[in-house]
């Protein structure tokens, strides 16, 4: 029978080149000067430092325009809240959503359920397995899932007939 995985990934790698060129479009920055603005990453987690909410929110809009910039899609993207660290400084932290979670697993089986599509969806750890009868159900399936999932970026791997 054949069968795809939707997933949701995002290349750490990517990431990280994302992060640098952050680093360094702030470090020569004229409106930074003097200032401990960075962005600091362990894993999927980025930790973002400024001196007051103002110059956060500008080192956020340059992550955003580099993450766009290296094809990172920025709904994966998860701001925490703003947090007061020693002195006037700030930090905020952000997760990068890798796998399909839970909540959105289930949504995306029931809307293929409730399409009534000849094709069966199963949650396997952070992937959701999708089989059908044929290669065009499935490309249905695919179609919906695109047209209706849209809060965060997915990815359809592993296709197999």
């Amino acid at each position: 029978m054949p069968s795809f995985d939707i997933v949701s990934e995002v290349d750490k790698q990517e990431v990280r080149n994302a992060v640098d060129q952050v680093n360094k479009e702030v470090g020569t920055r004229f409106d930074f000067k003097g200032s401990d603005a960075r962005v600091e990453q362990s894993d999927y987690e980025l930790q973002v430092y400024a001196d007051d909410e103002f110059k956060l929110s500008q080192v956020m809009d340059i992550l955003i325009a580099k993450c766009t910039k290296r094809e990172i899609d920025v709904r994966s993207l998860d701001k925490g809240t703003i947090e007061k660290i020693s002195g006037n400084k700030v930090r905020q932290k952000v997760t990068v959503k890798t796998g399909v979670e839970s909540d959105l697993a289930k949504k995306i089986i029931k809307l293929i359920k409730d399409s009534k599509l000849k094709a069966q969806a199963s949650i396997q750890g952070e992937v959701v397995r999708v089989t059908g009868t044929k290669r065009d159900v499935l490309q249905e399936v695919i179609q919906l899932v695109k047209s209706s999932i849209n809060e965060q970026p997915l990815q359809f791997r592993n296709f197999r007939d």
